[in-house]
Formats: C-alpha cells, sequence, structure tokens
C-alpha cells in the first residue's frame, strides 16, 4: 500500500485525483491539500510514501516545494503546463502528468511508483549466508564494504566489524 497526500491549489483538481485515487486499491491518499505549507507541516510528522504534486501553485511552485523538503517522498507531478517535464524528471519524479489526464495514464503513474517501492524492499531484502566457524551469519549485501583474499580464507569487512570464512575468492 502506497501512503499518499496530494498536493494543488485548485479544488476541482483535488476532487478529480480523490475520485481516481478512490479507484487505485493499492494508493491510500491520507490528505488533500490546496496550500502547500500545510502540506510541508504535514510532511514533518507523517510517512509519505508518494505526493501528487501540482506545479504552478501561487506562493511557491511545486518544483520549489519539492526541492525544499530534506527527504522527499516519490513525486508524481500534475500539471497543465508541459514546459516543466525535463525539470521534474532531473528531480527523478515518477511521473509527470498533464492536466486533464486520464484515468489509465494516472494509474499508470501509480503502478510506476508501487513497482518503485518494490524494487527498493526486494534491495533491502538482498542478503547472503556466510559460514565463519560452526556458525552460518546472515548478512546484508548492504553492509559488506569489501571483501580481501587471505589464502585459503575470505575477510568480510563490514562497516563496525570483520568475519573470515574459510572460502576463496
Amino acid at each position: 500500500m502506497l501512503h499518499a497526500i496530494v498536493l494543488d491549489d485548485e479544488p476541482l483538481a483535488l476532487e478529480v485525483v480523490r475520485s481516481m485515487t478512490e479507484k487505485v486499491n493499492f494508493v491510500d491518499v491520507r490528505a488533500y491539500f490546496t496550500n502547500a505549507f500545510e502540506a510541508m507541516d504535514y510532511l514533518k510528522t507523517n510517512d509519505i510514501d508518494l505526493i501528487f504534486l501540482d506545479i504552478k501553485m501561487p506562493d511557491i511552485t511545486g518544483i520549489d516545494f519539492f526541492r525544499s523538503l530534506s527527504s522527499p517522498p516519490m513525486v508524481v507531478f500534475t500539471t497543465a503546463y508541459s514546459e516543466h517535464a525535463v525539470e521534474s524528471f532531473e528531480l527523478d519524479a515518477i511521473d509527470y502528468l498533464l492536466k486533464p489526464f486520464s484515468l489509465v495514464r494516472f494509474l499508470k503513474a501509480c503502478n510506476k511508483a508501487y513497482e518503485a517501492v518494490g524494487r527498493r524492499l526486494r534491495q533491502a531484502d538482498d542478503f547472503i549466508f556466510i559460514k565463519s566457524g560452526y556458525e552460518q551469519i546472515r548478512i546484508q549485501l548492504s553492509e559488506i564494504l569489501y571483501a580481501e583474499a587471505a589464502g585459503n580464507y575470505t575477510q568480510f569487512v563490514l562497516e563496525n566489524k570483520k568475519i573470515a570464512s574459510r572460502l576463496t575468492l
């Protein structure tokens, strides 16, 4: 399940996204905002996976809003202006929806976000077991800094420890 918020200064646009997200069973929109600063306050205290974000807003642009976040979630820009597409993808946007967009196009953006979360979870589950002495030690691949050969042994160097195993490289 993706936890999302929607930020758009146009109430009608919020309603369009609301009606579409109600049809997508893996997206749970936690809040809708017409004010960027209220959305910013919400993000400080709530974990969100995805923002549906308008670009042209009165006080701050969606691009500037997104850049201001210290650890931003994934973003799908929803806008009537095509000229910001390149910049949005430089910010690693999941997608860029031009208003008015169809349910099919919206669903495609949601699926991209869902797949991106799945890739992150699979990467977090990547691990190996290393035999050291009589025990099998489970190590996350991301924890291994490097491995070095030492005769018939291999030493796995992690951030906080070293593990020797009778393996050759």
